[in-house]
């Protein structure tokens, strides 16, 4: 009998597309050129009311400023009257998502405030979130942030808020539907350079945190080959599929917990809601031989400390491997994180679930 070859399945998320279409396409991860920015708010109407902005809002007299927001929560609340979507319905490629038709339908307001989501958001998630852009909780969140100082990627960076806008959301450069592993932090470093968008991980050049030191000295003990590297970087494990997200995305510099009960919590637990429907989703069947199903088949979560585990608390521990120790921090690390063998226990099980191979090279950094 002849034998038949089976050929790789080309995901959308796997394409790059530099001149993206704005007609409704499917968007399970053509990456939107980081450098295409939203559109500025439209410009005000010469006949009646004219739409009111935020910098009107933040600098306007004290009357007038209270007449403004009553105008922008109507509006808030029109745009959200709209339940959120329910997930898992749909298969993830199969999700039309269309970045200038959600641009245009919000106000002005709220083009000024969403413009950073608009603009560096992996669009695997951008569109499965989009509904949770516009809740209110949401835009208070900005306000917040805009008066903090966090604007547009291409916008000067608040010197004193961490990461720079631009890498708050760099845990969603990894695409919903190839996501193996979420490593969940708390809040990002506070310090000068450290933060840059991925939980525990630092930038090329600045020294290891001491967390960290103790997630590579638990690693080589599960690994013995493993040699720690010199750098705390873990852009390669993002890039195997290790959603790297803290529950809360920024932070003043030198006062940790200082953005904690601003309203990252919720949309954290909105984006682990996401990867409970969709995490996995285009990772191929253990055999082979069908393409990935297009629906979430479970991952791996490792919560790491009392705060990680009580965010995720929610997920299906039938569908995912929930992995829950002590936190790597220096205070705890001796009371249950080392020996806690997650790297292999991730491993193993992803194996069993999606085949040989399937794994995470925890090595590769």
């Amino acid at each position: 009998m002849p034998t038949t070859t089976v050929q790789p399945t080309v995901y959308l998320e796997d394409l790059v597309s530099s001149k993206p279409s704005d007609a409704q396409v499917f968007l399970e991860d053509i990456q939107v050129s980081k450098k295409q920015k939203a559109p500025p708010p439209a410009a005000a109407s010469t006949t009646g009311k004219r739409q009111r902005t935020l910098l009107d809002m933040q600098f306007a007299p004290e009357a007038a400023k209270r007449q403004r927001v009553g105008a922008a929560s109507t509006t808030a609340a029109r745009f959200t009257a709209t339940k959120r979507a329910t997930l898992g319905v749909q298969r993830l490629n199969s999700i039309p998502f269309s970045l200038s038709a959600f641009i245009a339908a919000l106000s002005e307001e709220q083009q000024a405030l969403l413009a950073l989501e608009c603009d560096v958001m992996g669009k695997s998630w951008l569109k499965v979130l989009a509904d949770e852009l516009t809740q209110p909780y949401f835009l208070t969140l900005k306000r917040f942030l805009y008066a903090e100082g966090v604007r547009g990627a291409h916008d000067p960076a608040p010197p004193r808020i961490y990461p720079a806008p631009k890498n708050i959301y760099a845990w969603s450069d990894t695409p919903l539907g190839r996501v193996k592993v979420v490593i969940l932090g708390q809040d990002p470093y506070p310090g000068a350079g450290q933060a840059h968008g991925l939980s525990f991980s630092v930038p090329p050049g600045v020294p290891v945190p001491a967390s960290l030191k103790n997630i590579f000295t638990e690693l080589r003990t599960e690994y013995p080959e493993f040699a720690p590297p010199m750098h705390g970087h873990l852009a390669g494990w993002a890039a195997q599929g290790v959603l790297l997200l803290n529950t809360v995305l920024t932070v003043r510099a030198g006062t940790p917990a200082s953005h904690e009960g601003q309203g990252w919590e919720a949309f954290t637990d909105r984006v682990l809601k996401v990867v409970d429907a969709y995490g996995g989703a285009n990772l191929p069947e253990p055999d082979g031989a069908r393409a990935a199903s297009g629906v979430g088949r479970g991952i791996v979560v490792m919560a790491w400390g009392a705060k990680a585990a009580k965010r995720v608390a929610g997920l299906d521990a039938s569908k995912h491997l929930i992995l829950k120790s002590a936190h790597p921090s220096p205070k705890s690390a001796d009371y249950g994180f080392f020996n806690n063998g997650h790297f292999r226990k991730a491993n193993a099980w992803l194996e069993t679930r999606y085949g040989p191979g399937a794994g995470v090279d925890w090595c590769k950094l």
